[in-house]
């Protein structure tokens, strides 16, 4: 019984989003719960400068290599070979769900991905000194050579979140969104052990420790299900087969967009180095807070429509259908989302961060970055989105040259706006640079596939932005009516006050969406309820075998 529920298969967009949003949630609790440890134990100051600079350069190397593969071509096309041995087999009875060269692909792709990474990793970890010192010119010597050597423990992770990667691509393309959504909570569980566990061992370096922990884990709880789709790793090393070199071609102009996105990070890591310490921390703070309903509610549904919408690539009319009601989707999550985050940013913040050393000052300075974080969250939350329609048509290039501009946007205004107003400013920047990103996504998909369905999404986004606003106007008043009631000075109190503040606003947004009869509100309440129905059957349907 928990074998089938591990390795179900969701073929519901709105399902398998709920399921990657539900598991997203619970990572997004355990790095909240990350991130409260770390900045009640250290504060913003030295000790997170180095650690988040440390992250730079392995994570840059992990998103350029990995992700560009698998993002661009690897899930289509594995897909695209899976369906064809399916559907030739059709009246088979053989237990193979892929053909053998799906699984020849699939080998490859990890082989080469896995032995680049380990070589790559190498020669980079040896001139890690002259890196960070690049990236980090604010830093004095024993801080850049703390990070040096963080940095070198870190680069383990990159090899281990590379496997990961490629196992969860394979799960992704059998739709068993469930197990794949776990791996995140895992690399989070790990980091939190690093934490707790190995800093009163390594000191500072057992975060480091943490991280390569939490990417072991990320790989070893999705092995399982992969096992029980057909996988087998098999020695075979090939840059030739016409399917990876395919994949390879669809990778470099993505591997392109993302090395823009990372050059972003570096220059935004450089800047904040040369601000006041404390800055850089600031900046991730706030960052994986805003990033928290980008990543329930847009990365999530993205990941959930993929492999749909590329099914649906022959059928013009079939894929703008879906994706007008999957892009409907994320904006009825994502506008109360920011009005929230908005209103209840200071309760948030303090809650969540607000302990130890973590300062007064510090969370002013998180606040005000975290504001300017938020008016981006719509355009944040659609790119994933509106990126994977391109490479639905194997068009990786022009969300590279579009990524290309906003990079520049992004990196002019960084060094204006943090003259002007600090870390805050580089939040700003970062803001305009992905709104104008997603604008002109837009303009090219539109030229592109002609009709996007623009006035059944703009109708339902006049109604959102309607409920949005009412809730906002809800969570505004139920802050005042509660503080006479509550000690503001206390924890509970400010807990108290966000958490009352938050649910009248989230009722009301779900009141006012019913009465204008939101149709994605509509969608979401059949797929919960098709979703429990389904799981009733099938446990009594087990019951009667049993002969209960």
């Amino acid at each position: 019984m928990i074998q089938k529920f591990f390795n179900s298969k969701i073929n519901s967009i709105t399902s398998a989003a709920i399921i990657v949003a539900a598991a997203s949630v619970a990572s997004r609790f355990l790095g909240i719960f990350r991130d409260r440890i770390l900045a009640s134990e250290f504060g913003a100051g030295n000790v997170l400068d180095m650690y988040y600079a440390a992250f730079r350069v392995p994570d840059l190397i992990f998103n350029l290599l990995v992700l560009g593969a698998l993002s661009a071509g690897f899930i289509p096309i594995f897909t695209e070979l899976c369906q064809r041995r399916i559907s030739f087999h059709f009246f088979c009875f053989g237990k193979k769900k892929c053909q053998d060269e799906a699984w020849y692909v699939a080998n490859a792709v990890l082989n080469v991905l896995g032995i680049s990474l380990v070589i790559l990793s190498a020669v980079l970890a040896i001139f890690a000194p002259l890196l960070m010192h690049l990236i980090t010119p604010g830093f004095d010597d024993a801080k850049l050579a703390t990070t040096v050597v963080l940095t070198r423990i870190m680069f383990i992770s990159p090899f281990l979140l590379a496997l990961s990667s490629v196992i969860g691509g394979i799960l992704q393309s059998f739709k068993r969104f469930f197990v794949y959504s776990l791996a995140p909570i895992m690399y989070n569980i790990g980091i939190i052990i690093g934490a707790l566990y190995f800093v009163p061992v390594w000191g500072v370096y057992g975060l480091a420790y943490g991280v390569v922990l939490g990417a072991f884990l990320h790989l070893i709880v999705q092995i399982p299900t992969a096992v029980s789709l057909g996988y087998r790793w098999q020695p075979v090393l090939s840059v030739t087969h016409p399917r990876v070199r395919e994949i390879i071609k669809m990778m470099v102009p993505r591997t392109l967009s993302l090395a823009i996105t990372q050059i972003n990070l570096v220059v935004t890591t450089i800047i904040a180095s040369t601000l006041a310490v404390g800055s850089l921390t600031v900046f991730n703070l706030a960052n994986n807070l805003q990033s928290f309903p980008v990543g329930i509610f847009g990365i999530s549904f993205a990941i959930a429509a993929f492999p749909t919408l590329a099914g649906y690539a022959a059928s013009r009319e079939l894929l703008i259908k879906n994706f007008s009601r999957v892009l409907r989707q994320i904006i009825f999550f994502i506008l109360p989302a920011t009005v929230l985050l908005l209103t209840l940013r200071a309760q948030i913040i303090r809650v969540i961060l607000g302990a130890g050393v973590f300062s007064w000052e510090d969370t002013i300075l998180t606040i005000n970055t975290l504001t300017y974080f938020s008016l981006s969250l719509f355009a944040q939350a659609t790119l994933p989105l509106l990126v994977r329609m391109f490479y639905v048509q194997k068009d990786s290039k022009t969300p590279f040259v579009i990524g290309l501009v906003s990079a520049f946007v992004n990196i002019a205004l960084s060094w204006y706006f943090a003259r002007r107003f600090g870390v805050a400013g580089l939040a700003l920047a970062f803001s305009v640079a992905n709104i104008v990103n997603f604008a002109l996504l837009w303009l090219m998909l539109k030229i592109d596939l002609g009709e996007l369905d623009e006035w059944h999404i703009l109708f339902a986004t006049l109604k959102i932005s309607f409920a949005s606003l009412g809730a906002g106007i809800a969570v505004q008043a139920m802050k005042f009516v509660i503080v006479p009631y509550i000690d503001m000075t206390r924890f509970w109190g400010v807990l108290t006050q966000g958490l009352t503040a938050g649910m009248t606003g989230i009722v009301v947004f779900v009141l006012f969406a019913w009465l204008t009869r939101s149709e994605e509100l509509e969608n979401l309440w059949r797929s919960i309820a098709a979703r429990t129905k389904r799981e009733k059957i099938e446990t009594e349907d087990r019951g009667e075998a049993r002969g209960i």
